[in-house]
């Protein structure tokens, strides 16, 4: 079984982001959606309140959703993974991506790094953007899915 693990903040998760999870599933066997702490990013959400965003709009049996505090690479070998997938949406991503890359496969030579282009309309969403337009009171629908919409929206006004 071929396993590759799709790792992100996820805070939140974006209709660009599940395209790129969505489009993993074609080439693997199973993705492990990895929820992961950024000490270099604010979070609006836990991690926990993350995997459940991800969980009420991921339906697919082939994709797994867990969450790890160490290594990307530890976490790889400990599921058998054989590939980390990522999604680029500009040269900027792909400079900070390829830098990972190169570390992920000095520190664990066995792993292998996908990078998967966002498609066209997903070209600049971020998880930033979404939170910017929500909290000046703009319309996140396009770029999230519907199932998670109110939640976005109440915890951008501190409502939840």
């Amino acid at each position: 079984m071929k396993i590759a693990v799709c790792p992100g903040s996820f805070d939140p998760v974006t209709l660009g982001h599940l395209d790129i999870i969505e489009r993993a599933t074609e080439l693997f066997d199973k993705v492990v959606v990895l929820v992961m702490s950024n000490s270099a990013k604010h979070c609006a959400f836990t991690v926990e309140e993350r995997i459940e965003l991800l969980k009420k709009c991921v339906h697919n049996p082939k994709i797994e959703i867990d969450t790890y505090g160490g290594l990307l690479v530890d976490y790889a070998k400990k599921k058998n993974a054989v590939s980390i997938v990522k999604g680029l949406r500009a040269v900027s991503d792909f400079d900070y991506e390829f830098q990972q890359a190169l570390i992920n496969k000095s520190l664990y030579p066995k792993i292998e790094t996908v990078f998967l282009a966002a498609r066209g309309e997903n070209m600049f969403l971020s998880s930033s953007m979404v939170k910017e337009v929500c909290s000046l009171d703009g319309d996140i629908s396009p770029y999230v899915p519907k199932e998670i919409v109110k939640d976005i929206y109440l915890r951008c006004k501190g409502e939840n």
